[in-house]
This record gives C-alpha cells, structure tokens and sequence, in this order.
C-alpha cells in the first residue's frame, strides 16, 4: 500500500509541478499585456502616433527614431522624458513575444477576429474542367450557377439534370470518350473534393506565411471552409491573401499587326452594330488603318445612351451614375468607334480609366468576341498609368495558352529593385527545373518581344525578352510598396487556389466584446466554483475541505493541459470548465456517500474508507465514461464553438477522475496511516 500510495503520490507532484511550469508564461503574459498598453497610452499622449503606428515601429526595430520625430511638447516634457516608457514597451514585447507561444491561446470570440465562411466556386471548376466551351455550354453552367445559390440542391444533381434538359452530353465537356454520365458525374464529384481539399491546404499555407496565431481553418459540408482569424489586425489584407485565386500565367504578346487588325475588325463590328444610330458604313477599307490615333486627340465626356442608344454596351440601371459617360474622340467615333475610345500612350493602347467599363463590356460582346482570334485575348495591366490629369489602363493583346504557370514557381521572395526599380519592392521568382527549362526555351525563341506576367487576369509586368534567360529566375515590379509585394510573395509560394473561393459568410468580433466575454465566463466560473467549495465545505465537513483541494488540483491542471497543448480556449469552452467543476466533485459526492454507509455498517474508519472507493468505482466510471464519448462524438462532428465546449469538457472529465479517485484516495490514505482515526469528519 505504501508504494502504491508513494507512485500515486509522485504522479501528483509531478502534475502539479509540470503545471506550474507550464502555466508560468500566461501568468507572466497577463501582467506584461497590462504594462504594454500603459506604455502605449502613454507614448500616444506624448506624440503624434497612433498605436498601430507604435505597434508597426516597436516592430521595425526604430520605435526611438519615430518617437523623436513625432514627440509633441506639453507639459514642459521633453523627448528624454518619453525614452524611458520607449525602452520599457521594446523591453515587454519582446518578453510578451517569448510567453505568447507558450500561453494560453484565446479563441476568436475572447481576443476578436475576424469569421469568414468561404464556398468554393464549383461552377467555375466546371469551366476549368471542360474540355471545350460553346454557347450551349455556358448557359448551362449559368443556369447551374442561379439555380445552386437561391436553393439548397446537390450541384451534381443540377448539374445531370440541366445538361439532360438542355440536351447536353456530359462526354462532349467532360470525361474520356465512352464515360457514362454516371463516371463522369463521380470524376467531377472526386475533382470537386479534391479542389475543396487542396483549396483547406493552400488556406493553410497562406494564413501561416500570414503570420496569424492559431487560426482555425475546417472543412464545412462539402463545398464551405470555415475561417476564424483570432487577433488577426487586419482583416480586409488577411481577406486578400486568403481569397486572392493567384492564377499566375506567363503570357506572350501577340505581333502588332495582329492587335492592329483586331481592333480594325472590332471597329467594322461596331459600326454596323450602330447603323440604327445612322452612322455611315462607307468607307470602312479607306483611311488610316492604325488602330489607335496618334494625332493629338480633342476626347469630350459623352453619354453613353446618346451614343449607343439602347445597346447592350449600356451599363445595367443599377448600376452607378459615374459610369454613365465617357471620354473619346467625336471625329474618329464617327469612322473607328472602338478606337475612339482608347489612345495611343508611349507606342502601347491604352483605356481611360472612365471608359475602362465600356470597352471590357464591348470586348466581350459575343460579335465582338466572334471576329477575336481564338487563341488570343485582350488583359488590361493591373495599374493606371497618369498623362497630365487623365490616368489610363494599359490594354494587350496576348496569347491565351501560357506559356508557364504558377504551379511552375519554386520560391518567390521579395526584394529591393535596382537600376529602373532602384528602391522599390520587387518580387524575385524561382521557377522549377521543368519550368526553368520551358522558360529558357520560351525566351530564346522569342528575343524581341514581350512577355506579360499575368497575375489573376490582370497584367503585373510586361518586359521585353532581350536574351535566353536559362537561369529560371523571374521579376514581378509595379507593386506599390513592401507590404504588397509581401503579399503577392505569400501567395506564390503558398500556391493557387484550385477554384475561386467567395466569402458567404463574414463577422467581426471586437477586442472590447471578447475581453467582456472573459471578464463574464471569469466570473461566472469564480462563483460557481466558491458555490461548490461552500457546498462541500458545509455538506462533508472536513472530506469537503479534500475534495476541494482535488477540485483546485482539477481546474490547475486543466488551464496548464490547455497551455500545454495549444489549444484554444474559447467562450464555450469556458462554459465547459464551468461545467466541469460541478462534475469534478460528482464523483467524490459518490464516493462519500458510499464511506458514510460503510462508517452506519459499523465498518472502521479506514476499511470504509477502502469500501468506499470499491463500491463507487465502477458507478464512476460508467457516468464519466459516458459522458467523454458524448463529448468525444461533439469534438468529432460540430464545428468552432461546439468543438470547444466538447475539448475542455472531455480534458475536464478524465483529470476529474484523477483527482477525484486518486488524489482524494491519497489524501485519506496519508491520513488514515499516520494517525489513528476512529472518527471520520463527513
């Protein structure tokens, strides 16, 4: 008995102490977090920074330099009187930074956050997934599309459906030749899991690049992914990384003379589109054939109902006033109506950014989109570029194959440019073996012209190829700035995402409503477990005052369990903790009152004691037992709260058991061997 009671007894000191140890870094982090935000308070006072400005600096490494340059006198203070506050914030965040990873980590709903609902684009994965595209076929994924987002349907079904009304076989888009609908449906399906699947790990990847503390990423359903951002500072630039499709395509230019013809067709088709506006039709092989003017042009903001009538061009009613009208030329309307509304800037086509709307709506006309050369396609440059007061969309004409793709790109990190980029942010690419070999080739072949690195359907870059570039190393410039340029970094290296994703879904938790949540489940959790001490205080006297100490042994152990394992403590789960202090002491309820029939039996005090935990034991386990598969089944199948309401709920559980049956045994038996006890206090 004696070395069973002294293994027992080093298992508890043992948990005890590892408990301790490991619940050191929160107790440091809840007395450094306070100490921040006064040194915070306190330099917001003093200068003209904000506090993410403070944050942004503390960061950086020169939170000196930025508070000598904004310190702001009062008081007959000087900037020496602030450098000891400074010193003491750089001091605390580093600590803080050292304890954060190792403490308690809160959910979304104790620190705030962000909570974004995501749904995979599966009619988009349709067209990625065709072998070809007709009329037939995209009306059909648009009815797809309408029917799946206002009715809660399998997307299969309509999909089998729709091409069965539309008298459209699955095999001619999809499949090998001689698939029965029913194979293809299940390729489709098995393609439609795959892309939500590899669509979780590229959201993984991204968020932890991203550098957010313990994010949540789940699968929900069959096409949903559940996000929650805890503490996450900027939500609309973590929405940016997490939903950015970050499709990347090298691209070649398509020849001049090819771009010039285009656009000459194009205007042919607009004038005949606009023959009802009595525009004349003669003369369409005379004239100058550039595509763009490039005499000095005298453009006037026109409306776009005055010119185009009751055309398809016209924007839809609802939308707004400011794409009413736009900019061109009124002589060179009158011959070349598309061409009016573009210019010539530095020997490129360019689009005011007023008639960028028009001309993408035109381009995409299906007249206009008949005359278009099927392997090519018009992609406007993702910046504006600035003539006098106007600013202007570069346009190009490009192949559509690419000759590359992302899924080609090793690594991609940002950089300082030099030379033409000289100070500023570049993101520098390394290609693949099997992309540095298709690069090297591509760009030998076509020294002189330009490549466009396109990125999501919108140019990045477009530099001209001078030489074979065998190294399989790659620039993107034009980004804005540094935090840009990181992004973009992230996303390539994290991968694309497989389909487009949407947000359905979107709330926002304040920092203010979690720390009430905290302050509330605190104290809701204190109560109840002064409640229970009182109780057992009251009921079994001085057994109530062990299974108390059980109890705190109990609640310790599983915040250092919580620590231990970085899991993430939230409002739920608080109510689980809650939960289990009532629990805790269940057992040792049962216990006691087995002991007290033992002691009315006339059985000593130590033999009902030892009659006492045989006879409760297996009642214990089948309550507790039961208890943890419910909460196990919870854990399993629930998502966000529920998950952790059932975490702390079964951690609660098992340490219960613990405590209740052998550290509560432990404490009796010290007791009952060093003293003679003829009278037990329950």
């Amino acid at each position: 008995m004696r070395k069973n009671n002294l293994f027992k007894t080093l298992i508890i000191v043992v948990s005890v102490v590892w408990s301790g140890i490991v619940l050191l870094p929160t107790f440091q982090l809840s007395q450094q977090k306070p100490k921040a935000d006064n040194y915070y308070s306190f330099i917001e006072s003093n200068t003209s920074l904000e506090r993410n400005e403070i944050k942004a600096a503390l960061n950086s490494g020169n939170l000196e330099l930025r508070v000598r340059d904004s310190f702001v006198a009062s008081e007959g203070k000087t900037v020496d009187d602030v450098l000891p506050d400074v010193n003491n914030l750089i001091t605390v965040d580093e600590k803080i930074k050292q304890n954060e990873p190792e403490s308690i980590k809160l959910g979304l709903d104790l620190q705030g956050g962000t909570y974004l609902v995501y749904e995979v684009n599966l009619p988009q994965l349709l067209i990625n997934l065709s072998k070809q595209q007709d009329a037939g076929f995209d009306a059909a994924v648009k009815k797809i599309a309408d029917r799946v987002r206002v009715e809660d349907v399998d997307f299969f079904e309509v999909l089998q459906e729709t091409f069965q009304q539309d008298s459209l076989q699955l095999g001619r888009y999809f499949g090998k030749r001689g698939d029965t609908d029913a194979e293809i449906i299940d390729y489709l399906s098995d393609e439609a899991e795959d892309a939500v699947e590899r669509t979780l790990e590229v959201l993984r990847n991204r968020i932890d690049q991203f550098g957010v503390s313990e994010p949540s990423i789940t699968k929900q359903g069959s096409q949903r992914i559940v996000v929650e951002l805890a503490g996450i500072k900027d939500v609309t630039r973590a929405k940016d990384i997490v939903g950015r499709t970050a499709l990347l395509e090298f691209q070649l230019e398509m020849e001049p003379e090819v771009t010039n013809a285009v656009i000459k067709e194009i205007n042919l088709v607009m004038k005949r589109q606009l023959a009802d506006k009595a525009v004349s039709t003669q003369g369409d092989e005379s004239g100058d054939s550039t595509a763009v003017e490039t005499k000095l042009r005298k453009d006037t903001e026109v409306s776009l109902e005055d010119i185009f009538g009751d055309s398809s061009i016209l924007e839809e009613k609802e939308e707004s006033d400011a794409d009413s009208t736009v900019l061109l030329d009124q002589e060179v309307f009158e011959d070349r109506p598309f061409s009016a509304l573009i210019a010539n800037y530095g020997g490129d086509i360019a689009v005011p950014t007023k008639n960028v709307r028009t001309v993408e709506r035109i381009l995409n006309q299906p007249n206009v989109l008949a005359i278009m050369p099927k392997d090519a396609e018009f992609l406007l440059f993702n910046d504006p570029v600035s003539s006098g007061e106007q600013e202007y969309y570069r346009i190009y004409l490009l192949k559509k194959e690419p000759e590359l793709t992302g899924s080609m790109v090793a690594d991609a990190q940002i950089q300082i440019g030099s030379q033409l980029q000289a100070g500023q942010a570049v993101v520098s690419m390394e290609l693949t073996s099997e992309g540095s070999r298709i690069f090297s080739k591509v760009t030998g072949a076509n020294v002189g012209k330009r490549m466009a690195i396109v990125l999501d359907s919108k140019i990045v870059s477009i530099p001209n190829i001078q030489e074979r570039i065998p190294s399989g190393r790659a620039q993107i410039t034009g980004m804005d700035n540094m935090e840009e340029a990181k992004d973009l970094a992230i996303v390539l290296r994290a991968g694309a995402l497989p389909a487009p994703i949407e947000v359905i879904q979107e709330r926002t938790v304040g920092p203010s409503l979690g720390q009430d949540s905290i302050t509330k489940g605190t104290y809701s959790a204190t109560v109840g477990l002064i409640v229970v001490i009182i109780f057992m205080v009251i009921y079994y006297k001085l057994s109530g005052v062990v299974a108390n100490i059980a109890l705190l042994i109990n609640l310790f152990v599983i915040m250092a369990v919580l620590a231990g394992f970085h899991a993430t403590l939230t409002l739920p789960g608080i109510a689980g903790i809650i939960l289990t202090i009532g629990m805790a002491v269940d057992a040792n309820v049962l216990i006691f009152e087995r002991i007290r029939e033992e002691l009315r039996s006339g059985k000593t005090v130590r033999a009902a004691i030892e009659g006492g935990y045989g006879k409760a034991f297996t009642t214990i386990m089948d309550a507790n037992i039961t208890t943890l598969l419910t909460a196990l089944v919870l854990y399993q199948f629930g998502t966000g709260p529920i998950r952790g309401f059932a975490l702390t709920l079964s951690i609660g559980i098992l340490i219960s058991m613990f405590t209740a049956i052998v550290v509560t045994r432990v404490i009796f038996d010290y007791f009952t061997n060093k003293m003679t006890i003829k009278k037990l206090s329950i």
